[in-house]
């Protein structure tokens, strides 16, 4: 098979490729305009493989996208703009690129009589979850950032294009994805970077916001799967079956990373709950972490980076990605201080934070036989050694990324 791949130099798109180049015969072109989350180094070990090739240009491009699809038989599209807190600031490229790229890269994908088309979703086109219940397939869509709005956008032209044009698309949705090569703005990877470099791990809100993290082998996995076998004009949810509050994924973190002895290193999910109830995990040193201390309400806690030194008196963390968003409680204020602790600090709340996000996988363990295999504590400690192991890869991500944020989310901008 000839397969395009969109964003292939992303978090995603380049595991994708790399499970994809391991395990079959096809040719794979890549296609991705190396904004500033994609990454040539991702993908290093290809370098002269005569199954790949790259091929620089943004997916707006008709011209660039009608070279790209020469010769190609199927098209897994990852290209998107995925930063909520960056939409907040400014939706313009989310909408060109996730709406009118999709719809250039769908026309082309026609045009060419593409057999396959996977279009890459998110769970965040359903809106938010309070405490109990999981999205399905059918669940109504309903934005609450700008970001989710335009990915909304994109699985609206990919279900048109299937039934005005038969052009075979699936979408799938995958929940919140970590693992290697994740951009260092992202929860995960930002707190272990941040911990190396001796930094706080800077927090939305309470750290409550619930969400189901994915290993990325997994939700590759999937989309692999779907590629091959799912059915033209259908939409699978790819969910970790991994729930969990911001505040406890911070405190495994530390744990994991030898900083604490008095963290409780398992946040597990009772029987029968949809999210984690567990009420007894807590940071190193202060009472004011524990979740008992909080009223439940944030959501998904995205990470952040720092303008200034951490430790020092004025440090406020500056948020990146696609931090919490509020549910059930005020949020707050902006003359409030952050909360501190002895690695945490707690930041104001982002605008529209959604609390909590939860995924059914019965449609595609049904019909296609997929189900995460990596158990998230597992995973976790894997990724947090792979980020240790490689400061080569990450540290001038994050220089770039700390001199990008003196200014991208700061009071001023803040509305």
């Amino acid at each position: 098979m000839n397969l395009l791949v969109t964003g292939g130099a992303g978090f995603i798109g380049s595991n994708f490729i790399r499970l994809r180049l391991a395990g079959s015969g096809d040719t794979i072109v890549n296609l991705d305009a190396l904004t500033y989350a994609g990454n040539l180094a991702n993908l290093q070990e290809f370098d002269g493989d005569a199954r790949y090739r790259f091929i620089r240009g943004r997916i707006e491009d008709p011209a660039k996208v009608k070279e790209a699809m020469t010769g190609i038989d199927a098209v897994v599209h990852f290209a998107a703009e995925s930063h909520v807190d960056r939409s907040i600031a400014d939706a313009a490229p989310f909408i060109t690129t996730n709406v009118l790229g999709t719809h250039v890269l769908l026309d082309a994908a026609h045009k060419a009589g593409v057999k396959r088309f996977v279009h890459v979703s998110t769970d965040e086109v359903y809106g938010a979850l309070g405490k109990e219940g999981r999205f399905t397939e059918t669940t109504p869509f309903r934005p609450r950032s700008p970001y989710s709005a335009s990915k909304v956008a994109g699985d609206m032209l990919a279900q048109a294009f299937w039934e005005t044009h038969k052009l075979p698309v699936m979408v799938v949705r995958p929940s919140n994805n970590y693992g290697p090569y994740q951009f260092p703005e992202k929860l995960i990877p930002l707190m272990v970077t941040n911990l190396v470099e001796g930094r706080k791990v800077p927090l939305y809100g309470r750290g409550e916001n619930v969400r189901d993290w994915l290993h990325v082998e997994d939700c590759c996995r999937a989309i692999e799967i779907v590629l091959d076998r799912g059915k033209p004009g259908e939409a699978y949810n790819i969910g970790g079956e991994s729930e969990r509050r911001n505040i406890e994924v911070v405190n495994l973190v530390i744990a994991l990373m030898g900083l604490t002895t008095q963290v409780e290193a398992k946040a597990k999910v009772e029987p029968g709950m949809s999210a984690p109830i567990s009420a007894s995990t807590s940071t190193s040193t202060s009472p004011r972490t524990s979740t008992s201390a909080r009223e439940p309400g944030t959501k998904n806690h995205k990470p952040e980076t720092s303008v200034r030194e951490p430790g020092t008196k004025n440090h406020k963390p500056v948020p990146s990605d696609r931090g919490p968003k509020t549910a059930d409680r005020e949020p707050r204020t902006k003359n409030q201080e952050p909360e501190t602790d002895e690695f945490i600090e707690f930041v104001e709340d982002r605008p529209g934070h959604d609390f909590r996000y939860a995924l059914d996988n019965a449609k595609i363990r049904a019909e296609l036989g997929w189900h995460p295999e990596i158990q998230f504590e597992d995973g976790l400690r894997r990724t947090v050694d792979w980020y240790r192991e490689h400061p080569e890869w990450w540290q001038p991500l994050k220089a770039r990324l700390n001199r990008e944020s003196a200014g991208f989310w700061t009071k001023d901008r803040q509305r």
